[in-house]
């Protein structure tokens, strides 16, 4: 959020790669993947891998542009770089209001889970409290922010690998003296117990899961050598699908797939028939983290988001002003009345309607992936490897977003989601006059790009 010159830039890869591990770890994956395992049974693995591999390609893109040439906005800089002034503006807005949808969704997700501890406390309460501690987090600046982030991430991979550690000892015998059976055969109908469709139907949440790639890639623009974004990008995701897999591998070992529920985390579910007391507060607590640190990034993404789009013309001039320490707080400040708006409507409107909302804010994050390997292969020379794997990013992120249509829960967020991309392309529409009167700017030609094939 702060702006930086190259003197002053000192993000090192593995920073980068903590960051992303803390902005990534959240709800979406102590909590999305018991829903995954629900649809798909034990081939919710396969759909962590698959997941892990097209997060992969979309990230290893958007390190690969910064790389070849860093821009402070990030995947929308590159959209208008590619295909002109509407990708640029629609990516910002599509990415802004998806963010502030899903903040809301997190605050009360956070308020259910501090009940767990203090049930008699309203939601409203708590998501006060840590929209608060969240804003005081985002005013310590970038510095702060990534000091925060790199504490959660090691507390919430801690969190896992104690959850690895005891579930083997578990299976082992080492906790009651009795070693358990696999609960699944490994045999088609015992990996795909609801077919093909319900794998398919899995992807959307094993997405989920590794949402916040475009926060490393907003951040990837003050490492010290841009060069080394790819490699920070490959080490998080080689290490969150590692300790994904196998602490998931290992709770469908334990229970059987039709014993989780959407409304527990696969981790305690695992570990109930054992009497280790402690666990369920363990990992209420790595909720909570996980919750908090996943919305304060998007807060520090959403803002910077904003402030770049002002910076560019593409929002009012003024919330690209800065105050001390260079922090935003116009932006900062519209950010904040878009939280409250959030907390009162995930708060009010009835459960299934607001889950609806905040599924098409998620499937919004996989369209600004889209364009990102759509930049990509505009702005880049690709040999045929490369193209091939950007064919495989794609493909994969669009069996995310299609396997909503046949689950009735996501079916109706999809269609929420071709809601907020028409109200976005009409406002684009409507925009167009007023950038045809204005001066074209002067950038970089997209041949900067091309200097390097990619593999």
């Amino acid at each position: 959020m702060e702006k930086r010159n190259s003197n002053t830039k000192n993000l090192t890869w593995w920073k980068l790669s903590l960051v992303g591990i803390g902005a990534i770890i959240g709800t979406g994956f102590f909590l999305g993947s018991s829903i995954a395992i629900k649809q798909s049974g034990p081939s919710a693995l396969f759909a962590f891998l698959f997941a892990a591999i097209g997060t992969y390609i979309v990230f290893d893109s958007l390190a690969r542009m910064t790389a070849d040439h860093p821009e402070k906005g990030s995947f929308r800089s590159y959209a208008k770089k590619a295909f002109g002034r509407w990708a640029g503006f629609s990516n910002g807005w599509v990415y802004w209001s998806s963010e502030l949808l899903i903040m809301g969704s997190q605050l009360t997700a956070l308020g259910i889970f501090s009940r767990f501890w203090f049930p008699d406390t309203p939601l409203w309460l708590f998501a006060t409290i840590y929209g608060v501690l969240g804003i005081i987090v985002i005013l310590t600046g970038i510095s702060g922010f990534e000091r925060f982030e790199n504490i959660f991430a090691v507390i919430k991979v801690a969190a896992i690998l104690m959850f690895i550690i005891i579930a083997g000892a578990a299976i082992f015998g080492l906790l009651d003296g009795n070693r358990p059976d696999r609960s699944f055969t490994a045999s088609y109908q015992g990996l795909f117990p609801n077919g093909l469709l319900g794998f398919w139907t899995a992807m959307i949440y094993a997405f989920y899961a590794f949402g916040g790639i475009e926060i490393m890639g907003i951040m990837a623009n003050d490492l010290k050598n841009p060069k080394q974004a790819p490699k920070a990008g490959s080490f998080m995701l080689v290490t969150l699908a590692t300790v994904y897999v196998v602490s998931l591998l290992m709770a469908i070992y334990l229970v059987p797939w039709d014993q989780f529920t959407v409304d527990e985390s696969p981790f305690i579910i695992a570990l109930k028939s054992y009497d280790i007391t402690f666990i369920p507060h363990v990992f209420n607590g790595a909720l909570i983290i996980a919750g908090f640190s996943t919305m304060v990034a998007s807060l520090y993404a959403i803002t910077t988001i904003l402030y770049t789009l002002a910076s560019d013309g593409d929002a009012p001039k003024f919330f690209s002003k800065t105050g001390k320490r260079d922090i935003p707080f116009r932006a900062l400040g519209l950010t904040i009345i878009g939280l409250i708006l959030s907390i009162v409507v995930s708060l009010f409107l009835p459960d299934n309607i607001y889950e609806y909302f905040t599924t098409a804010a998620g499937l919004m994050l996989l369209y600004t992936w889209l364009f990102i390997l759509l930049s990509y292969k505009k702005l880049m020379q690709l040999n045929a490897g490369g193209n091939m794997k950007q064919v495989l990013g794609l493909v994969l992120i669009i069996i995310g977003i299609s396997g909503t249509l046949f689950d009735n829960s996501s079916r109706p967020g999809f269609f929420i989601s071709l809601g907020f991309l028409l109200l976005i392309a009409i406002v684009t529409i409507s925009m167009r006059n007023k950038w045809k009167n204005q001066p074209p700017e002067k950038s970089p030609p997209n041949s900067l790009f091309k200097n390097n094939k990619d593999n």
